[in-house]
């Protein structure tokens, strides 16, 4: 394994696999239990926006992902009015329980007030993509060899420059960014692309869980699915 980028937002890492079971993996993310608002009751609301689209704006706001049982409920209470030249109602004012606090929700004139209860549960994707945790995405990783005929071509590294520098010689800056092939590449003699094994994993996370977290539980669960099939077969 090749660890390329790890932050609080961003995972990307290389690892040899086949991309059926890279698939397996990345598919096995929306079975992940994830908490999101499920249910709203509006009591009032004079924004310009209907009941339906703020519970829907509701529901996607990325929650801190507490340890709590599939059948618990969570309330959350939503009161604001607006002052003077409006104001923008956002996700803060949902609690601590917001990963983001500046999410607009909606926007309230002078004189206008909107109160929610809104309930959260705890999901997965198989239910709404609103319990998705992120992004999981795959690819196969570029091998590059630039052979003598190019390494003074130094117009790769001006056309594809996330993928190209040129240091004296034309050389690889980063392959993971490359989804092309030798046929892209015909009119520049000297480029060799092909692909094995090597697979470009890339997780972006909405923020209720860690981006390793997210590649854990998959596997996590791809193995247990595969379990209970073994044992069903048995």
């Amino acid at each position: 394994m090749e660890l390329i980028q790890k932050d609080d937002e961003k995972l990307t890492f290389v690892m040899p696999m086949t991309t059926t079971l890279a698939n397996a993996i990345r598919r096995s993310v929306i079975e992940i239990p994830v908490l999101a608002i499920d249910e709203c009751d509006v009591f009032k609301n004079d924004s310009a926006l209907y009941d339906e689209v703020i519970a829907h704006r509701l529901g996607l706001i990325p929650l801190k992902n507490q340890k709590i049982k599939k059948d618990e409920v969570v309330e959350l209470k939503l009161k604001a009015k607006g002052k003077e030249g409006g104001v923008f109602v956002t996700s803060k004012e949902l609690g601590e329980l917001s990963v983001y606090p500046d999410i607009p929700i909606v926007f309230l004139d002078e004189g206008q007030t909107i109160e929610i209860l809104s309930r959260a549960t705890v999901g997965t994707g198989l239910d709404h993509a609103k319990f998705v945790p992120g992004l999981f995405y795959y690819k196969k990783l570029a091998k590059i060899k630039i052979g003598k005929e190019a390494e003074a071509n130094i117009e790769l590294s001006k056309k594809y420059p996330e993928i190209f520098e040129f240091k004296d010689k034309l050389k690889v800056k980063d392959a993971t960014k490359c989804e092309l092939d030798e046929e892209d590449f015909k009119e520049y003699p000297g480029i060799e692309v092909k692909y094995d094994n090597d697979i470009v994993f890339n997780i972006e996370t909405w923020g209720q869980m860690k981006t390793t977290d997210i590649f854990v539980e998959s596997c996590n669960i791809l193995k247990s699915n595969l379990s209970e099939i073994l044992k069903k077969i048995k």
